[in-house]
């Protein structure tokens, strides 16, 4: 549809999900939330999907909330109560997801990014949780950007709002990876081919995992984690990988090249 904000397109077992609201630099307007969350929830529906990549068209990746939208609002009619949906989707996805930065996020823009489970951006892309600067908290997205940043970097980014670049961003735990632009696809490419040799229930159980409180020590979890373990090599996933490793060859659920 030519008046759509997010693009959906599914090739070879990953689905892109594309922004493309390029004139207020794909900000999270009702629209673009509304047909966003609708991808994500057809990506994790649809069987054929392995991946999912979050892209962009335009310069920037997203500039967080639309503040046109939010001018005059109450707090209950306020877009970004919506929000938490949309990293809900990103973080608990059964399928992994890659984003693909080749420009700037800010804000909400970036609580995507962290929700997602790996992010590569071009060195020229630039981050700042900017809500501070206008006034308003980062409450919503800390759930998602705490768990990936050094506590020393959160304390200094969220409270001044400081621009930094995606090289610190990588340093700090918020990107993988920055590359130059024209290694970019290359890069995105390297890790969802990574991503999608392994076995479909055993990445969407090892997502679980990840987000799983700690037990205080390992012996309060290896009975729990012994019968999860068990579970996966009985299963019919786990025994298909047996014995494609003892015949040497990929095993079913890997796409064709």
């Amino acid at each position: 549809m030519a008046d759509e904000l997010v693009h959906y397109d599914v090739v070879g077992g990953t689905a892109t999900i594309t922004l493309d609201s390029p004139h207020n630099r794909n900000a999270l307007s009702a629209q673009l939330r509304r047909e966003l969350s609708d991808s994500l929830t057809k990506a994790a529906a649809d069987d054929a999907v392995r991946v999912i990549v979050l892209t962009h068209t335009g310069p920037v990746f997203c500039a967080g909330m639309d503040l046109k939208e939010a001018r005059g609002a109450g707090a209950g009619d306020q877009g970004v109560n919506e929000f938490p949906r949309i990293l809900e989707q990103l973080w608990t996805s059964p399928k992994p997801v890659v984003a693909r930065l080749a420009g700037p996020a800010r804000a909400g823009g970036i609580g995507m990014v962290a929700a997602c489970d790996i992010a590569v951006a071009v060195p020229e892309a630039t981050f700042a949780f900017s809500e501070v600067r206008i006034g308003v908290v980062p409450a919503i997205i800390s759930l998602t950007v705490l768990p990936r940043l050094n506590p020393r970097a959160a304390h200094e980014l969220f409270l001044t709002g400081d621009t930094f670049d995606a090289r610190r961003a990588v340093e700090i735990g918020l990107l993988n990876s920055a590359v130059p632009a024209d290694d970019l696809d290359a890069e995105v490419t390297r890790y969802v081919k990574a991503l999608a040799a392994g076995g479909p229930k055993a990445l969407a159980e090892t997502k679980a995992l990840l987000s799983r409180p700690r037990p205080a020590t390992p012996s309060d979890g290896f009975e729990e984690m012994l019968g999860l373990s068990a579970k996966f090599f009985a299963g019919e996933e786990g025994q298909e990988g047996i014995l494609a490793f003892a015949q040497k060859r990929k095993p079913s659920w890997v796409p064709q090249d």
